[in-house]
């Protein structure tokens, strides 16, 4: 039975998705949700998934639109991101993790697969990333669909530096990956948002050459 790896397109969900493919089956997962910074990301999966550096099993593109429930305004709508030295605190998408793993949980149920991983990392502060909201979910979903189901996330006590060392050791392709909330024509990391300052700051903890192409390199360090 393979297993249902929820992907992003960034760096995270891509080593994990290499590292579950290499345990044994997967069934890569893309959700749409109405995000500013999602053709971009589509695109990048795209490209990743091309690549079969990562899985040779097809993408499932699945949707549910948030964009009646969060703001026009909102600056994930808008394309308009937090900056640089944004905290991640301050970087929340109420609900995002709920309804995620609950459109995937259904389609495992339909698809008779019965675990789905995500990428969540250790330094994740929010309260849709616990283990305890995880376990809720699974009981939640196995019950209402009447189909034992699992939620993990195996990075839950690992560093992204951690992460980028695991995807440097497998051969993962970095460059195929998009972590960035204002992507400049599609696969340009902007170099001005807070996600662009996680991603760089990790590869330098991780002693990782960065082989992101930032358009702002301000922020860049050697």
């Amino acid at each position: 039975m393979p297993t249902a790896v929820l992907v992003s397109g960034g760096l995270d969900s891509a080593v994990l998705l290499a590292e579950e493919a290499a345990r044994g089956e997967v069934q890569p997962v893309y959700i749409s949700v109405g995000l500013a910074w999602e053709a971009a990301e589509r695109r990048m999966i795209a490209r990743l998934m091309a690549s079969g550096a990562v899985s040779d099993r097809p993408l499932v593109s699945l949707t549910v639109d948030m964009r009646d429930v969060y703001a026009a305004t909102h600056w994930a709508i808008q394309g308009r991101p937090p900056a640089y030295h944004t905290p991640d605190e301050d970087v929340y998408l109420p609900g995002r993790n709920i309804v995620l793993i609950a459109k995937a949980g259904v389609y495992c149920a339909a698809a008779g697969i019965g675990r789905v991983v995500l990428g969540t990392l250790a330094h994740n502060p929010f309260p849709d990333a616990t283990p305890e909201f995880r376990r809720a979910m699974a009981r939640a979903l196995s019950l209402g669909l009447a189909h034992p189901l699992e939620i993990d996330a195996p990075y839950e006590k690992v560093s992204k530096a951690e992460v980028i060392r695991r995807g440097a050791a497998r051969g993962v392709p970095f460059d195929l990956t998009l972590s960035c909330m204002n992507p400049i024509l599609f696969h340009l990391h902007c170099g001005a948002c807070s996600k662009c300052r996680e991603r760089h700051d990790a590869f330098i903890d991780a002693g990782v050459t960065d082989p992101t192409t930032y358009a702002d390199t301000s922020h860049v360090r050697m």
